[in-house]
């Protein structure tokens, strides 16, 4: 299968949970809740999920064993940054597209479950795709 649409298709299930969840527990609690409840809804449904996952960078001479954490990587081919704020920041599309860019993933989603409608804070964001 063309490696597009296997990205396409985990992002679709990923989606379809953080609906279910924020049906389920609305806006205002905090990032960590959102993603825990995530990584629970994405294994339940037979996807591999690693959350906080270290992603080990060097600058010129110096080696860092984690750069940044992803906050959620499902099936190591979709990048989820979380977030539980008011607004979303140009910042926050930078950030996320460099995590793809540092991790050579293909396809990311910034999901900002502080939102009365959470479709209003879904964002996909491709590196190369």
């Amino acid at each position: 299968m063309d490696t597009s649409k296997i990205e396409n298709r985990i992002a679709t299930a990923i989606l379809d949970q953080a609906f279910k969840i924020h049906s389920e527990l609305g806006p205002g609690l905090l990032e960590s809740v959102y993603e825990r409840c995530l990584q629970y809804e994405l294994e339940q449904a037979g996807y591999h999920v690693v959350s906080q996952v270290p992603v080990p960078m060097n600058y010129k001479d110096i080696k860092f064993e984690a750069g940044f954490r992803i906050d959620i990587l499902v099936n190591n081919k979709v990048l989820v940054e979380l977030k539980s704020v008011e607004n979303l920041a140009p910042v926050h599309f930078a950030q996320t597209l460099t995590y793809l860019r540092m991790s050579n993933l293909k396809l990311g989603l910034l999901i900002n479950f502080n939102n009365k409608y959470l479709k209003d804070g879904i964002h996909r964001v491709v590196n190369n795709l």
